[in-house]
């Protein structure tokens, strides 16, 4: 394999390590608001941003940690007959069907540009009470579905090297 395309593997996967590693922290930012919000819920005034604010959280964790859970193997795969092939059937069978992802993963990136464009250019709210914009939730999603595609292709690099009988290492954490 030449050396580009390692390096290429290789960066990816620190890439999208490093957010992923720093979006699991935003689960703690999660739990305050959460309990900000359960605390002004019983001792005072309600406050109207926390619900939305946890539902944007939620979604920004989601996004940017999807590539990293895909890296860590985490996504959901129906094991029956994966688990008992070859290492070499393995990356063929991932080497085909990664296109259907990487084809999905470009519509809602192409729907998540617009959308954002939308957003930016007529200063897109929220309905209800907060009314916070939408422009910076629909940024960090297309942001992690970018971080997506980045980490399919190098899964697919990973896969062709399998194939040719070359194993690319794995970096350390």
């Amino acid at each position: 394999m030449p050396r580009i395309l390692i390096s290429y593997v290789h960066a990816v996967e620190a890439f999208n390590r490093g957010i992923g590693r720093l979006a699991m922290w935003g689960l703690f930012v999660l739990m305050a608001v959460l309990g900000w919000g359960v605390v002004a819920r019983a001792g005072f005034t309600p406050q109207i941003w926390t619900d939305e604010m946890a539902q944007f959280l939620l979604m920004g964790y989601f996004m940017l940690g999807g590539a990293y859970a895909m890296q860590m193997g985490s996504a959901v795969r129906m094991d029956y007959f994966y688990s008992n092939w070859s290492d070499r059937t393995r990356a063929a069978v991932d080497a085909i069907t990664i296109f259907t992802l990487l084809f999905y993963l470009g519509v809602l990136l192409w729907g998540g540009i617009e959308s954002t464009q939308f957003a930016l250019e007529h200063g897109e709210r929220r309905r209800g009470l907060w009314r916070p914009y939408m422009a910076p939730i629909k940024i960090a999603m297309c942001v992690g579905i970018g971080m997506m595609i980045l980490q399919c292709t190098a899964f697919l690099i990973r896969d062709i090297a399998r194939l040719r009988g070359v194993l690319i290492a794995e970096p350390r954490p």
